[in-house]
Formats: structure tokens, sequence, C-alpha cells
């Protein structure tokens, strides 16, 4: 059989299968032209991306690295590597977080519109609690693609807490003026009749 065509029916039959949500699989079809061609690219993406999928980020780590250090200049490379190094956002360590926020910016010299890359950062930075930056890579993201709801709605969600947040501390250090407040009686009856 020609490696070629070889080579595309194992590509596009390991995409369809990493669509399906079925990396396994995937990984039986992409493995063993790696093992012939452990310098391409495009493999080392979607075998990562197989890994990712089964939570094993070492491994793909490894495979990503190796093929960022190649191919610099390959975003995609990037910010594969930068989930695998992340793995799951709400377990990630300040290392981990560390080591993805390079990765992710690796991926922004490559590309300065590379999907998904400010909004995976705006995440990062939000579960940091570095809201203003957070904030910044969401409307970056909705910059590159007007259409990213889910930037839309984390930059939409922190303006709102962000309101709420001053409000409620501009209510706690206003004073409230009352009856109790130690004014006369007739200082409240005569600010309560005027219109």
């Amino acid at each position: 059989m020609d490696d070629s065509l070889e080579y595309r029916q194992a590509m596009s039959e390991g995409a369809r299968l990493l669509s399906q949500n079925r990396p396994g699989e995937a990984l039986e079809k992409l493995l063993p032209l790696y093992e012939s061609l452990p310098d391409d690219p495009d493999l080392a993406i979607n075998i990562g991306g197989a890994y990712i999928l089964q939570r094993k980020y070492d491994r793909a780590a490894g495979i990503l690295r190796k093929a960022a250090e190649q191919f610099p200049e390959n975003a995609a490379l990037w910010s594969n590597l930068a989930a695998s190094e992340l793995g799951g956002l709400e377990i990630a360590g300040p290392a981990q977080q560390d080591k993805a926020i390079a990765a992710y910016e690796r991926a922004l010299e490559a590309n300065p519109n590379a999907d998904n890359v400010h909004y995976h950062l705006g995440l990062i930075y939000k579960e940091r609690g570095e809201l203003n930056r957070a904030a910044a890579f969401f409307q970056r993201a909705l910059e590159v693609d007007p259409n990213d709801k889910d930037a839309a709605y984390w930059l939409n969600r922190m303006v709102a807490d962000s309101q709420a947040s001053v409000a409620a501390r501009l209510e706690a250090e206003t004073p409230q003026i009352s009856d109790e407040a130690g004014l006369p009686e007739s200082f409240m009856d005569d600010n309560s009749n005027e219109e």
C-alpha cells in the first residue's frame, strides 16, 4: 500500500475517532504510523490529543514537547502542549499553571490569533484570582473570534461580579440615616415631607 495513502487514511480515521471521543481507538490507528514517522507534527498533535482525552497528560506532554521543540512555529503543538502541561484546571497547581501559561504564550508567539489560546489563558488567570488579566484575555478572545460564547460568558460574568462587589462595598461603607442615627425626630419628619 502507498505510504501517503496509508498516512491520509490513518489521519482521517484518527481524527474521526477523536471527534467521537474515542481516543483509545484513535491511538490504535495512529501509533503504528507514529513509529515510522516520529517527526510528524500532525501525528504528534493527534496522538497528544488522544492522550489528553484519556487524561494521560505526561504521555501527551512527552510527545508534544518533542514536536514543539522541532517545530517551534506550530501554534497547535504549543497549544496542545499547554493543555497537557495543565491537566485538569480545577486541580492544577501553580507549577502546572506556569508551564501551561508558558506554552500558551509560545503558541501566541507562533500565531497571535491561535484558536482558543486567549480563552484558555483567561481561564487560568481567573482560576488564579488574577481577574484583570483574565478579563483582558477573554476580551482578546472575543476580538479574535467575536462568536466565542464561552469568552463572552466569562467576561460578562466577571463584569457583573465586579459591579456587584463594588455595590456591596459601597453599601457597607455608606452610613445609613435613620431614626437610630441620633437625629432629632423633627428633623426626620421635616425632610420626609419635602417634594
